[in-house]
């Protein structure tokens, strides 16, 4: 997140209380952002490809957006990141990413990174 976002756009709205008593910096913007939507939004990727390094340069998302950070997960054993995408196209399951060595596919995926069914054993 940057101060070029809002907290509607990275998952964050449960944070917001527009009802709030005192008086805040931003409630008129975040109220029309309530009520109107976001034109862009956060969202997780499964990146496929050899291992990335912690990598916080944007690539961009063939048709719009572009990936904020990612990085390969040792304990996921999958290179996992975030992405900017336009609203439109937010809710589309695959991507194709613009990174260095070539064109690579990505599935959006639910946030947090988690292991849902608890296969990956955690070390004692």
């Amino acid at each position: 997140m940057t101060l070029e976002n809002n907290p509607y756009e990275v998952g964050l709205e449960r944070l917001v209380n527009l009802d709030k008593a005192a008086d805040f910096i931003g409630r008129d913007s975040l109220r029309k952002i309530s009520r109107q939507g976001t034109a862009q939004k956060l969202v997780g990727v499964e990146l496929g490809g050899g291992k990335m390094d912690m990598n916080m340069t944007r690539y961009p998302v063939k048709g719009g957006g572009f990936i904020t950070s990612c990085v390969y997960s040792p304990r996921l054993k999958k290179n996992i990141g975030y992405a900017m995408l336009p609203i439109e196209k937010a809710a589309e399951k695959k991507l194709r990413i613009e990174a260095p060595g070539g064109v690579r596919n990505a599935t959006v995926v639910p946030l947090p990174f988690i292991d849902p069914k608890k296969s990956i054993p955690k070390a004692s």
